[in-house]
């Protein structure tokens, strides 16, 4: 099945499914928690500032979504029982899970290896590729049962090409590649499972103005633009694709 033109209808709905977006309250992953809100989806929200994820419930209900839920979670801290806990906790409210987006992430610092602490690339680590590690591993059982299950991570430039000084952050998106190369492989012949990665590259987010403070992120695509692209791997996509990683500037030229 061919990719959605960036142009095309997002008509697709989620209705009765229940997709976990992980950094909810962050500029992609707020907009994908409406979008797939608004298409029907019971959206986990999860986060680590609660009253942005109160704000976040609110607006999606004020604007007639399917009721949100809210899961608080520091994925600095979190550790395989937190994420045990979360899987019992979503077993027991929805009984299932449909989709997994991975969009939460810290920048860590930059700068020559010699100058970045050992205490700083564990947290950028554990936020930017432990977690997505522990969320899936411990979400599986409900994303094996569910009749069409697909999990999102959300990649890098710096992963995919790795230059001088992006440290940990590098390190930890080229991990996330690895990784969805192995659910790839293992769950091939789960034809009700598939594993994607988005590289969005350059696009207006809080991630963007850390990164770059001098740019001018007007000329940048928002992130309401990769909308139809994620909704496409959450429920328009063949399995035979799962395992691909779609490159976003390529795709937003439509080519």
């Amino acid at each position: 099945m061919p990719l959605p033109h960036p142009t095309a209808s997002e008509s697709a709905r989620l209705d009765e499914r229940v997709v976990l977006i992980t950094g909810a309250s962050g500029g992609l992953g707020r907009v994908l928690a409406r979008a797939c809100a608004s298409r029907g989806a019971t959206v986990v929200l999860h986060g680590r500032v609660v009253r942005k994820l109160e704000a976040l419930y609110d607006e999606i209900v004020s604007e007639g979504g399917a009721e949100p839920t809210i899961l608080p979670l520091d994925l600095a801290a979190a550790n395989a029982e937190d994420f045990a806990n979360v899987a019992s906790a979503l077993q027991s409210q929805h009984g299932r899970i449909d989709a997994i987006v991975h969009t939460a992430v810290i920048l860590g610092s930059l700068g020559p290896i010699e100058h970045q602490a050992f205490e700083a690339w564990l947290s950028t680590l554990r936020v930017d590729l432990l977690a997505p590690f522990g969320l899936t591993r411990a979400l599986f059982p409900l994303l094996r049962s569910a009749p069409d299950a697909s999990v999102t991570f959300t990649l890098d430039t710096r992963g995919q090409e790795p230059k001088a000084y992006w440290g940990a952050y590098a390190v930890a998106k080229a991990g996330l590649s690895a990784l969805l190369a192995i659910l790839a492989d293992e769950w091939e012949n789960h034809l009700n499972l598939r594993v994607n990665g988005v590289v969005p590259g350059p696009m207006r987010s809080p991630l963007r103005a850390q990164t770059h403070p001098g740019d001018d992120v007007t000329r940048l695509p928002p992130p309401e633009a990769f909308v139809p692209l994620y909704l496409h791997l959450l429920c328009g996509q063949a399995k035979s694709e799962s395992g691909g990683v779609i490159d976003g500037r390529t795709w937003l030229s439509g080519t």
